[in-house]
């Protein structure tokens, strides 16, 4: 086969994991459509499929799995020639993975995915070529008006329960230069909300010799962009010069997502986290008195080996206290390779099932007391989408992540991708009822 045919080929992909993996697979993407292969949605179109896998957790690792074997199925019943497995999967299982799916053309280590090209070429035995993919451009793969910024790759903090390290390296923060770069390209595009990810964006720059603070400062100046908003912030290393800048910059969102995991100083001590229970009291009394108007997210794990009735009842009772707008909440996975692995006292699952539940109930309690306090509200909006099914538009707030928190239904008047001043007027299982003001 000859490079003019390779091109005729057409390329689809799964993605699978976090925002971090979709910034990703958008990379890998522009490079393949920039070659010239023809990037569509539906795999059962595609000659070439690439799987672009999370191994974060054993529920991610059944789920690439499974996409793995679907891929594999289009290859021996379908129109597929070629299966490429990328992502974080191949970092932790890579001989078990050869072994058991010997079917799979590939697996890509995602430091080379810019080698994606001479991989195609390879396996379809073309001659190599000296492409490269224009740095810094991707093919965006949710709705056009908002796109993660992955600021660092890789972790250094060896948190207890987490494979992270093992898989993505040590902590490794991408120039400013570059990233403001990246910004200016996705602003050209029409992205308008720029959120800003990474394992630990708090970190930045700590190996560079920079910090968030100074790249925040850039990209606020991007044209075009309206809306910069924070993911996973260690709470250890959230300053009040960072929140003062969120509080007065008006590109940044009023929004913090902070993981912290627990309060209970042993089950902190336990996870390695860095932060003791005083020090997540004082930032949480800080964040509600100093800057109320910012809206705070976290992430808890329910069921951590030892964790006492006492332990999760105190977790409840600063849920109580504090009142956090939006929580996700896990039970503790016992990953292999991790710390706690190794951990006596294992919390039995029925446990962390019947915990999980308890705590879920509790804070839908809190989350519904806090939206209804916003009722009759006028508040800047972003349009995502049109709900065909339902013949409604689906909004957020300042105060609201895409796909993890709390929507605005909007009957009519709106263009998706534009803002808008919204009142709320009621408030369902859908989201909030919003009026156009």
């Amino acid at each position: 086969m000859d490079k003019t045919e390779l091109k005729t080929r057409k390329v689809s992909a799964f993605n699978l994991g976090c925002d971090k993996n979709r910034v990703d697979l958008e990379h890998v993407l522009y490079a393949l459509k920039e070659y010239g292969f023809q990037i569509v949605d539906n795999i059962e179109d595609a000659e070439i499929i690439f799987v672009n896998t999370c191994a974060f957790i054993a529920p991610a690792r059944k789920e690439a799995i499974d996409a793995i074997l679907t891929a594999i199925h289009e290859k021996t019943h379908g129109r597929a020639e070629k299966v490429i497995v990328g992502g974080c999967l191949p970092q932790r299982n890579l001989e078990e993975l050869r072994h058991a799916l010997p079917e799979v053309d590939y697996f890509l280590d995602y430091k080379n995915n810019d080698k994606i090209v001479s991989v195609i070429e390879e396996l379809y035995d073309v001659k190599p070529t000296k492409f490269a993919p224009t740095e810094h451009k991707r093919v965006l793969t949710n709705f056009p008006h908002y796109a993660y910024l992955k600021i660092s790759d890789g972790c250094s903090n060896a948190c207890a329960y987490c494979a992270i390290p093992r898989i993505r390296g040590r902590f490794r923060s991408t120039p400013i230069d570059a990233l403001v770069k990246e910004a200016k390209e996705l602003a050209s595009f029409g992205v308008k909300e720029l959120i800003i990810v990474a394992q630990d964006v708090t970190r930045y720059g700590i190996d560079i010799d920079t910090n968030l603070l100074e790249l925040l400062k850039e990209l606020v100046k991007i044209k075009g962009i309206e809306w910069i908003r924070l993911h996973y912030l260690y709470p250890e290393l959230v300053t009040d010069e960072l929140l003062d800048f969120i509080k007065n910059e008006r590109k940044m969102c009023k929004y913090v997502d902070i993981p912290l995991q627990h309060i209970d100083d042993i089950v902190l001590k336990n996870m390695n986290r860095r932060t003791s229970e005083q020090q997540i009291i004082d930032l949480m009394d800080k964040l509600k008195t100093k800057y109320p108007e910012i809206s705070i997210r976290s992430t808890f794990i329910v069921g951590f080996p030892g964790e006492t009735r006492a332990q999760f009842k105190k977790l409840c009772n600063f849920l109580k206290k504090y009142k956090l707008d939006n929580v996700g909440f896990f039970p503790y996975f016992r990953e292999p390779n991790t710390k706690a692995f190794f951990y006596k006292k294992q919390v039995p699952e029925f446990v962390k099932r019947k915990r999980l539940k308890k705590i879920a109930d509790l804070q839908g309690d809190i989350a519904l007391f806090n939206n209804m306090t916003r009722i009759g509200q006028v508040h800047k909006v972003i349009v995502d989408y049109y709900d065909e099914e339902n013949k409604y538009f689906v909004a957020r707030t300042e105060f609201c992540s895409p796909n993890v928190d709390f929507c605005v239904i909007i009957d009519s008047g709106v263009k998706v991708g534009e803002f808008y001043n919204v009142e709320l007027t009621d408030l369902s299982e859908l989201g909030y009822k919003g009026e156009v003001k």
